[in-house]
């Protein structure tokens, strides 16, 4: 063993002499501020768990923090003994990059609060979920727009960008944060009032990169009263019924309103569409409606829903699975995916529990001073499409997985390369510029600034330029 190998190891071994438990549960150096686990700690498997079940990861020391002074602290602690370090608010991240091997885990899951600045503007902690957010606000008439899943953390949805059913209306969960404070690679408190730059950066591009993000500010809306939703379906169809339907969809969706989201997916050899608008009918809903229904087999609607029941139609499933879910590329228009279309649906149709699913974004997210103040990169493309797929049994996840991996790379051979952060995958190769596009280089640079020893990493995280 090379002597900086056996001095890392020995420093490694000290850490977890010193962490051993106390009688089973938390660490002798916890405090109010923060507890400590180890993996001997009772707790230790529930708190390293994610939403995957898919990921197995063991890091070396768990860091629960009740507020910004426990998470300093757990961060000077990683770096007395050179410990990476991941963060965990909801556990949400499809390729559990807020756990890693033999590192600290900082959970930020207890600092949930939220703090009502005025009406139009709050503070929440990082590890608030998205029903709770939605709990606290809507009874005031107000929303900030985010994701659909109920136990999604508003700290990663909001740092990786952040999209639902009302983005298009309101801009991306990121659009909205007003200002972050953080604790760094050095173990210091940064408020990004004194550093707009940051603020740029943790406008999707700060998942897990430059420090720990302890408090966000978000300015809210005025909440639509209402939600109608609209749902499509064919059954049992061919590849060339299936690129007939994607072809038409992509079509209706440039003349919907920036009030409208819809999704195109195939499940199997099924074709789904839904559609959702806040307030009242518009024609060009109807028109929308008017065009997919001969296409499809049949047709429901929900109409006028108070939008607090509306969403709660879409808060997915509240327990851990076994899936992997990924970016599948940001689109222009159907043209991006014509050539290759048929190889992917050629795929899905055959392989059980695997969904391709296209996505509308375009609305105000695309608004050009939207783009000026924030890291995401992908604002010109109006579609974004995920790879879905889900599983039982370990066996029949050895099979989804290779399929998966066919479907991307053919769409990485198809030339298309924007891919949204929030849904990573660890086969990305050259991930950095798939993420963050032109904007990398500034985002590596603000790397530098605030944690140049690379405290913080997992195995998609921003490398110090």
């Amino acid at each position: 063993m090379k002597r900086n190998e056996f001095i890392k190891t020995s420093l490694l071994g000290a850490a977890a002499c010193l962490l051993q438990p106390l009688r089973g549960k938390a660490a002798p150096l916890s405090n109010k501020n923060v507890a400590y686990y180890t993996p001997m700690s009772d707790d230790y498997n529930s708190l390293r768990a994610g939403f995957n079940s898919r990921i197995n990861k063991h890091p070396l020391l768990i860091a629960v923090c009740e507020n910004t002074l426990g998470v300093q602290q757990a961060v000077q602690y990683a770096n007395l003994f050179q410990l990476p370090v991941s963060i965990k608010s909801g556990g949400h991240c499809m390729e559990g990059f807020s756990c890693g091997e033999q590192s600290m885990q900082i959970i930020v899951s207890p600092m949930k609060k939220i703090n009502w600045i005025d009406k139009n503007n709050i503070k929440v902690g990082p590890g608030c979920l998205l029903h709770e957010l939605y709990e606290a606000l809507l009874p005031r008439k107000k929303i900030l727009p985010g994701g659909s899943c109920a136990t999604v953390g508003i700290g990663g949805l909001t740092l990786g960008g952040g999209y639902g059913l009302l983005s298009r209306q309101y801009g991306l969960t990121c659009d909205n944060l007003t200002a972050v404070k953080m604790i760094d690679g050095k173990g210091k408190l940064i408020d990004s009032v004194q550093d707009p730059a940051l603020l740029w950066a943790c406008k999707g591009g700060g998942n897990g990169n430059f420090g720990a993000v302890t408090e966000l500010s978000f300015r809210l809306h005025d909440s639509p009263a209402l939600m109608s939703s609209y749902r499509f379906r064919a059954k049992k169809i061919n590849i060339a019924r299936g690129r007939q339907i994607l072809s038409a969809w992509f079509e209706a969706c440039q003349h919907l309103p920036k009030q409208a989201f819809s999704a195109c997916l195939f499940n199997g050899n099924n074709a789904y569409i839904l559609l959702t608008h806040t307030g009242t009918a518009l024609a060009s809903i109807n028109t929308f409606i008017t065009q997919m229904k001969p296409l499809l087999d049949t047709f429901t609607a929900n109409r006028n829903q108070e939008l607090s029941l509306a969403l709660k139609n879409y808060y997915g499933q509240p327990h851990p699975v076994l899936f992997k879910n990924a970016s599948a590329g940001l689109y222009k228009s159907f043209m991006d995916i014509d050539a290759c279309l048929d190889d992917i649906l050629g795929i899905v149709f055959n392989s059980k529990g695997m969904i391709y699913q296209v996505n509308t974004l375009g609305g105000v997210i695309q608004d050009a001073d939207a783009e000026s103040h924030s890291a995401f990169p992908h604002r010109a493309y109006p579609y974004f499409s995920e790879l879905q797929t889900y599983w039982d049994t370990p066996k029949a996840g050895e099979l989804l997985m290779e399929q998966f991996q066919e479907v991307q790379q053919i769409i990485a051979k198809a030339g298309i390369e924007a891919q949204y952060r929030n849904y990573p995958d660890i086969h990305f190769e050259h991930f950095e510029e798939k993420y963050y596009g032109q904007n990398l280089k500034k985002l590596q640079d603000i790397k530098q600034q605030y944690d140049p020893e690379n405290r913080f990493r997992h195995e998609q995280s921003i490398r110090v330029s």
